[in-house]
């Protein structure tokens, strides 16, 4: 079940990936397509990220992992696991009946457990690993000289937050931005639609859209609203298709969806690389200044637009009813710190209760300013994981949250 109404109230469930062979499948090469700016040591990423889900655990956390869930959903049945490696297979851009195709279908049959079959294909094939059939390369495998995979590692797949987000009872299943990023959101199509768990949930956007939105962008403040960026990665298109689906759901109560427009770059990837939620009242921000705001209104069976310039306390204050809001601002508005710790995700950090956060450790200004304003701060170390340009939140997607 999906339960979440909030950012900061007490975690329940969450969905998270362990970082695996995909992340040793990356070189310097590869960097600017598969969307990264240095590799991981794996064995000390595992470690880091081994200590997040322990932290999790102890603070009565129910911990998930994507591999298994999706494991799980196609050890349903024969016909689910083979639609699924279809499917897959064809995104990677391998033509269906031809002669590779035969090699890399031949190569996942070889597989004989569900768990190490998922995460081959989310670590890449290479043409290497293919078997021989018939003798024969196919032409793209003779042409490209510099090409060593057939199917493209998923190192982007740490950062659960994205490919899907949960809001209310239901979830949005995204379209990615980028063309490398788009086979990780089959794994949650197919969780959706029949894993025993989660088959029945509303989905309020799904993937074969035409325009992009990411779950960096979704925040869910209450049961009424909901905050998304416009940014580099979310379409301004993409609120009003949510808008519609949203609105049109008798389940749904959200009345409002606040898009925010964040500019567009890779320091600016998300929303929540501008600011995330501590408490009702209190947030962690990279930066106030005025953004354009728009307010995406209920109004009957139809919606209203209406725009105004806004810092996010004063959002924040008018969507809460409050009159005080705290921001704590990344490296303490110090230009030097604050570059840092934006850059290692300073304001990313992932509340487990009101006013309770998990934090990298390396962000020590940020995180002895949250303490001075009274937050309950988990460090866990970031020496490798920080490196993926996404802190604790960008690592988790929250399933269930207390009302």
């Amino acid at each position: 079940m999906i339960n979440i109404n909030s950012e900061y109230k007490k975690l329940k469930k969450v969905l998270l990936h362990r970082p695996g062979w995909e992340t040793e499948n990356l070189t310097p090469s590869t960097y600017e397509r598969l969307l990264f700016d240095d590799s991981y040591y794996l064995k000390e990423a595992q470690r880091e990220h081994d200590e997040f889900a322990k932290l999790l655990k102890s603070k009565g956390v129910e911990v998930f992992y994507l591999e298994n869930l999706i494991a799980e959903t196609i050890s349903i049945s024969k016909d689910i696991k083979e639609n699924f490696l279809k499917e897959f297979i064809i995104e990677g851009e391998v033509s269906h009946h031809s002669h590779l195709y035969i090699r890399v279908k031949k190569y996942l049959d070889s597989f004989k457990n569900n768990n190490e079959l998922i995460l081959k294909l989310m670590a890449g094939i290479r043409f290497s690993e293919l078997p021989n059939v018939g003798g024969k390369k196919s032409l793209r495998e003779l042409e490209s000289q510099s090409d060593v995979f057939v199917l493209d590692p998923l190192p982007n797949l740490i950062f659960t937050r994205d490919p899907f987000a949960s809001l209310g009872n239901g979830v949005t299943i995204h379209k990615m931005t980028f063309k490398t990023r788009r086979r990780e959101t089959k794994f949650a199509e197919y969780i959706f639609k029949y894993h025993p768990d989660y088959k029945n949930t509303p989905l309020y956007y799904n993937r074969n859209r035409s325009t992009s939105i990411e779950g960096g962008d979704i925040m869910i403040l209450s049961k009424t609203d909901i905050a998304v960026g416009i940014s580099q990665r979310t379409n301004p298109d993409s609120l009003e298709k949510l808008a519609h689906n949203l609105f049109e759901d008798k389940k749904s109560k959200v009345l409002r969806i606040w898009g925010i427009s964040i500019p567009k770059g890779r320091s600016w990837m998300h929303l929540d690389t501008v600011f995330t939620q501590i408490d009702i009242n209190k947030f962690a921000i990279f930066s106030n200044y005025k953004f354009e705001i728009f307010q995406i209104a209920k109004t009957g069976s139809d919606f209203k637009i209406t725009s105004e310039k806004m810092s996010i306390d004063q959002l924040m204050s008018k969507i809460f009813n409050i009159k005080k809001v705290t921001l704590i601002h990344c490296g303490g508005q110090d230009p030097i710190h604050s570059e840092r710790e934006q850059w290692n995700d300073g304001s990313n950090v992932l509340a487990i209760a009101p006013n309770e956060v998990i934090a990298y450790d390396r962000n020590h200004v940020t995180n002895d300013l949250m303490r001075k304003h009274g937050v309950i701060v988990h460090e866990i170390p970031s020496y490798e994981l920080s490196r993926g340009r996404g802190g604790p939140r960008c690592m988790s997607m929250p399933l269930e949250r207390e009302d």
